[in-house]
């Protein structure tokens, strides 16, 4: 069995659209085509391939076909750059948590060669979350932590990220001094970036042994997230270098000095013969190397 080509783009371009209107636009044809070819596609596999939600999202069936989808894409941008001596179109999906974002990860960008790639397409999520997208389809390449590579992926270990229990000197005596440390951080409020964000949770474990209860403020922004913490809102955990000369200063402090959380991340990518992606990876690991603590 053949997957034609121009349904499969489809296909693709309904996902990353979020709607059938949306891959119209974009692939400068009517709506009307878009639903024949989908639904062609989805009859031609016997399977429903797409939830029609506000945004469309695939369905479990269709994440092996956008898997194949992204790889065609890919493989198709560089065999005609072979051709003509240039990449044209090409937009590079790939998954990075916040914290590596506004940090070490970016560089790495500037050090990929610029005639290999029009785009990068940065989907910013949690490193413990981020191999779904590559399970799913959504990107080609993700900063995990995860070290179990992805079915049809490789993985490299990149180096660990430092975290530490940062406030301010004034919330610090309000409502940590002279308390068990214990007693105070079951009710001293913190900081969380989102649901998934469970580096606070990770250090009352370390520190007290307990799970515990405390009131938390969700900010799933990074740079709000970190001002909030400057500001006395809370408590929570940032990346060392980025609190290195306010703790020098005294104008942070740690919550339990001494006592920090690390996160070892790893770089997965698809399995494809690429010049696009060993020239990705090699920059990474590169960034890694100067970025991050050793692996």
């Amino acid at each position: 069995m053949q997957i034609d080509s121009a349904q499969l783009d489809t296909f693709a371009a309904v996902i990353d659209e979020g709607s059938f209107d949306a891959a119209a636009r974009r692939l400068r044809i009517t709506p009307s085509a878009v639903s024949q070819r989908i639904k062609a596609l989805e009859s031609r596999l016997g399977q429903v391939l797409i939830q029609r939600t506000k945004p469309t999202r695939s369905t479990e069936a269709g994440e092996a076909l956008l898997r194949l989808a992204r790889q065609v894409d890919l493989l198709e941008v560089e065999a005609i750059a072979a051709v003509k001596g240039k990449v044209e179109g090409l937009r590079l999906p790939v998954a990075v948590n916040a914290d590596s974002l506004n940090g070490w990860f970016l560089p790495a960008l500037l050090d990929v060669p610029p005639e290999l790639v029009t785009a990068f397409d940065l989907r910013q999520e949690d490193q413990d979350h981020s191999a779904e997208l590559l399970r799913n389809g959504t990107v080609l390449a993700a900063v995990t932590a995860d070290p179990r590579p992805v079915q049809g992926c490789r993985v490299r270990a990149l180096g660990k990220m430092r975290y530490l229990s940062i406030t301010t000197p004034e919330f610090a005596e309000r409502w940590l001094t002279g308390r068990p440390l214990a007693e105070a951080l079951a009710t001293a409020p913190m900081m969380a970036f989102n649901s998934k964000d469970k580096l606070q949770e990770r250090l009352i474990r370390k520190v007290t042994r307990r799970r515990l209860d405390p009131p938390v403020h969700s900010i799933p922004a990074s740079g709000p997230f970190v001002r909030a913490i400057r500001l006395g809102l809370g408590w929570g955990m940032i990346e060392e270098d980025a609190v290195e000369a306010d703790l020098a200063s005294g104008r942070l402090v740690e919550v339990a000095p001494g006592k920090h959380v690390d996160v070892p991340l790893y770089w997965q990518h698809w399995k494809l013969d690429s010049a696009v992606l060993d020239a990705l990876t090699a920059a990474v690991l590169r960034a890694a190397a100067a970025g991050l603590r050793s692996p």
